[in-house]
């Protein structure tokens, strides 16, 4: 196995520190990589979290699943790499210093801007050797998401549609990959999104989902022995669409429904008013659906995004 110009024989652990450019004080920077190559050939599954450097729920999931003894037994390879973005992360930030979005950046460029050098470095040195591939994020800061595998239902193969069932999350969403993410430019590679939790907060229930979601597909994948306990059927709700629901005005919001919610169209999901309680105005769903995300924000504009609610698949 060799990843960033660094060879991992079979049945060893690597750290590895592929270089990045230095911050403007001189200080060096590298792109942490943790390599655990099995004695037996199998597939090579990249993890990754932090591409946005401010979503830390995905750098925590990847830690407890390192601390698992089964990978004593591992067939093939996992790539795991907790912190994509660096800079962002150092700072708390979900951008580059040049104020880009790492994950509308790629594939990138050798000679392009900071983040185009990023994706591209990140894209040839780390994803390229990788058969699989899960890519850890948050919801931005503010707004908390409910764990869920997304994917383009219409152009996945089946390879990708095993690894979202086996995840086994409370919600498989589909949707269609934005211009510029690592998921576009993986093409119709094995490739899950797992999005949970929010921006700079540690979410346990995400956490945990998240790392029985990994286990769960590399014994899908044979990497790592059955576990007797765990059952192979997928209790994960399919969203064929999604939407937000936005504020009807200006105001201080008072939600009804928490993540993960059933509601029926008509139902009233928070409601908005001014400071003195004067003026109120409901937020009504429009659809049937379930609470996928919401804003855990109460001082709301009119317009902003309040309530996302995935369209449940009928049967």
């Amino acid at each position: 196995m060799e990843i960033a110009n660094q060879t991992v024989p079979p049945g060893t652990r690597c750290y590895i520190d592929l270089p990045l450019p230095p911050l403007y004080t001189h200080t060096s920077v590298s792109m942490p990589i943790h390599v655990i190559n099995g004695k037996r050939p199998g597939p090579i599954l990249a993890v990754t979290a932090a591409l946005h450097g401010d979503e830390i729920n995905g750098i925590e999931i990847i830690r407890r699943l390192l601390e698992s003894r089964r990978f004593n037994r591992l067939r093939g390879t996992l790539v795991t790499v907790p912190v994509v973005n660096v800079y962002g992360f150092l700072s708390g930030s979900r951008y580059l210093p040049d104020r880009r979005d790492l994950n509308r950046s790629f594939p990138g460029s050798r000679r392009g801007s900071m983040a185009s050098r990023l994706a591209n470095l990140f894209l040839n040195d780390v994803l390229k050797n990788a058969t699989h591939v899960i890519d850890l994020h948050t919801g931005a800061a503010g707004r908390d998401n409910l764990p869920q595998i997304r994917y383009d239902f219409k152009s996945a193969n089946e390879d990708i549609e095993q690894m979202a069932q086996a995840f086994n999350a409370p919600v498989i969403l589909n949707s269609k990959p934005t211009k510029g993410t690592v998921r576009a430019a993986m093409g119709n590679a094995p490739y899950l999104l797992y999005e949970a939790g929010e921006a700079l907060r540690f979410n346990e229930q995400a956490i945990r989902s998240g790392v029985r979601g990994l286990q769960n597909v590399m014994r899908t994948l044979e990497m790592i022995p059955p576990s007797p306990t765990e059952s192979n059927t997928s209790t994960s709700r399919i969203c064929t669409d999604s939407q937000w629901i936005r504020a009807p005005q200006s105001g201080i919001l008072r939600s009804y429904k928490r993540l993960g919610s059933t509601v029926e169209s008509g139902a009233v999901l928070g409601v908005v008013a001014d400071p003195f309680g004067e003026l109120e105005g409901e937020i009504i769903s429009k659809n049937d659906g379930i609470v996928i995300g919401m804003t855990n924000n109460p001082l709301v504009h009119e317009g902003e995004a309040l309530f996302h609610l995935g369209k449940v698949q009928d049967g």
